[in-house]
């Protein structure tokens, strides 16, 4: 199956089950699927999570419940890349946590061999650039948008005599199109939204001859309506907005159990004091609450809830049944995990779309274009790499 086959298929299924996932699970007190409610409903609470944390057993789970499903997991089914990691000195990856620098390395064995000089995109503190430079890259260009993050990576690669040389740059704002040329291998790993769209577009227009980037973030710096970059994905019936672009990333590595017991009580805090403004207020619609230091979690929902109020310069009477609003907000989380179920069927699928979008926009420029797994998704289930070059 080609790139563009691949999409094709995928948009038809996207769009045919859009009920599914083109929905906030916030916005329900109630599974909004007659046809699942049985089988939702039957599930515990650990049977949830366990469902959730495995993408195979969800497609296995819904199968018989959803229309074309026995499907999806071949059309998000990409190569995996054969690597085999380089060991580096214990100086070179100081400073660079496990999971990160493995993720690093099998990013870095991915590229192969490297001959041209690399132009390293959103740096950092030049990681990456650093270990492409001792994998004998003749040169690496790192741009980053914060000063200090470009003289902590200068610093390190004068001290560990690696070609490297930093920019300052706001991608998004300067001139950075001379950084870009023929002669060169362009790398962004993980570069968010439309920090990593801006550097593919001036790659294309500088014809850079080699373009490997490994997306993420898709909403960020962009519209709330998704603006597709080739024209297969323009024709395309789908209408992205922010929410849908979120549930690509919401594969998530298990968070530690202190974290997931913050999330639970925030959840259903949040749900709680919702339930709590639409009794005062007759709404019936969901309204958000800023973030807020998690810290709060650890005080009373009583005290949340008064905090949440004066966010929302609501009103509270004193005669408020704080224990009432709080079950309300539990069992408005066991519908809202759910629904999140359901959603997180069609995430990965989200992500691959998005990602094809991609690579088949470099492919209009000229390109040949692949698509790849680099790691596993346990270091990162960000874990896509497009990789383009200009044929001879």
């Amino acid at each position: 199956m080609t790139l563009a086959e691949q999409f094709t298929a995928l948009d038809d299924f996207l769009f045919s089950t859009r009920q599914y996932w083109q929905c906030t699970a916030f916005d329900y007190d109630e599974l909004p699927w007659p046809t699942l409610e049985p089988i939702l409903a039957a599930l515990t609470d650990e049977q949830v999570a366990e469902l959730d944390s495995d993408q195979d057993a969800l497609y296995r789970f819904f199968t018989p419940y959803i229309t074309g499903l026995e499907n999806l997991a071949g059309l998000c089914t990409l190569v995996t890349a054969q690597v085999k990691r380089t060991e580096y000195p214990f100086w070179l990856s100081n400073g660079i946590k496990g999971r990160k620098f493995e993720q690093l390395q099998d990013f870095v064995a991915a590229l192969g061999e490297q001959t041209k000089p690399v132009l390293e995109w959103c740096a950092g503190k030049g990681h990456l650039g650093r270990m492409l430079a001792f994998n004998q890259a003749p040169s690496v260009h790192s741009i980053e948008l914060q000063q200090h993050l470009c003289d902590q990576g200068q610093h390190s690669a004068q001290q560990q005599g690696l070609a490297m040389r930093f920019s300052q740059a706001d991608v998004l704002k300067d001139d950075v199109s001379n950084h870009f040329t023929q002669q060169q291998h362009a790398v962004a790993l993980h570069a968010c939204g439309a920090l990593h769209q801006s550097f593919m577009q001036q790659a294309c227009n500088a014809q850079t001859k080699q373009i490997s980037l490994s997306p993420c973030c898709y909403h960020l710096f962009t519209d709330d309506v998704y603006i597709a970059m080739s024209e297969r994905a323009k024709r395309s019936e789908l209408k992205l907005r922010h929410r849908d672009l979120k549930l690509a990333l919401q594969e998530t590595v298990t968070a530690p159990s202190r974290v997931a017991k913050v999330r639970k009580t925030e959840v259903e805090w949040r749900l709680g004091f919702d339930a709590m403004r639409k009794a005062i207020t007759g709404s019936t619609s969901y309204v958000s609450v800023p973030s807020v230091n998690k810290a709060v979690f650890s005080d009373s929902f009583k005290a949340f809830c008064a905090w949440a109020a004066e966010k929302k310069s609501l009103e509270l009477p004193q005669d408020i049944d704080y224990e009432y609003f709080l079950q309300k907000g539990k069992i408005r989380k066991k519908v809202t995990e759910r629904i999140e179920l359901v959603r997180h069927v069609f995430r990965r699928a989200i992500e691959v779309w998005l990602v094809l979008d991609r690579a088949l926009y470099l492919q209009q420029q000229g390109y040949q274009v692949t698509v790849k797994t680099f790691c596993e998704k346990q270091l990162t289930p960000r874990n896509i790499l497009i990789q383009a070059h200009l044929p001879l």
